[in-house]
């Protein structure tokens, strides 16, 4: 109910009226049935521009965080995030991993859409990462279709560090065509398989935000730019700003 609210009452008229999303191929998104959305992850804004334009309700995985911070607004995150119905993941490790595969197919299995952002991070430069196996081994386990998404725009409305989105930048949300992986189905403990599949919803999200890839884990990218960035400031003696690691 307060999904539904939030969305056609308040939060969507609002983000309609300050981003002016620009949206293709929404007839990509399966209008009944399980399916996961999987897109590229630019700025903090995705979590809510995606779901407010879409005509079916989504659940996304959300880091863990979102739910346990501290103070008036972490409780109001937390209480947000809740409200509607987004999954608190645990990014600490491989079992965490699993857990948070557990709980991606529980929503599938009542024929629900599933957002993901296969980097397992925003982005921090504005360029593609490498992606984790979770959306591959979910839908292979599930045994549903992917829709790449490709979020253009929101990295230059709201880049990481800045509280409150420029609205003077117009986004476009982007949909490609669902991608059947039944070709693979019965081998989802396969490594190089899964491996395979996430690429190509890797690739195709390429296609669709023409943004610079990088194979390497966006996590593992933004560690390596924090320590040659503090290498600098020991170096120089000068205090450079850092880019937040989530």
């Amino acid at each position: 109910m307060f999904y539904n609210v939030l969305k056609y009452v308040f939060l969507g008229p609002l983000l309609r009226l300050l981003f002016r999303p620009r949206i293709e191929g929404l007839d990509h998104v399966p209008t009944t049935g399980a399916a996961i959305v999987a897109g590229n992850h630019l700025s903090f804004s995705d979590h809510f521009v995606m779901p407010a334009i879409l005509k079916r309700r989504i659940t996304f995985l959300a880091k863990a965080e979102y739910f346990t911070g501290g103070g008036i607004k972490g409780r109001l995150t937390a209480a947000f995030f809740h409200s509607i119905g987004q999954i608190p993941v645990d990014r600490s490790g491989k079992e965490a991993g699993q857990a948070a595969i557990r709980e991606g197919l529980g929503v599938l299995s009542k024929g629900e859409l599933l957002g993901i952002y296969p980097e397992g991070t925003r982005s921090h430069d504005g360029r593609l990462y490498k992606g984790k196996v979770g959306v591959a081994a979910m839908a292979l386990q599930a045994r549903v279709p992917v829709v790449p998404c490709a979020m253009i725009g929101t990295f230059e409305a709201q880049p990481p560090g800045q509280k409150l989105p420029k609205v003077q930048h117009r986004v476009t949300i982007r949909f490609g065509a669902p991608l059947d992986f039944s070709r693979y189905y019965g081998m989802e403990n396969e490594k190089a398989v899964l491996r395979a599949v996430v690429d190509e919803i890797m690739y195709t999200i390429l296609e669709l935000s023409d943004q610079e890839y990088v194979d390497k884990y966006a996590a593992v990218a933004k560690a390596e730019q924090a320590e040659q960035q503090g290498g600098s400031e020991a170096a120089t003696g000068r205090k450079f700003p850092r880019l937040p690691l989530s």
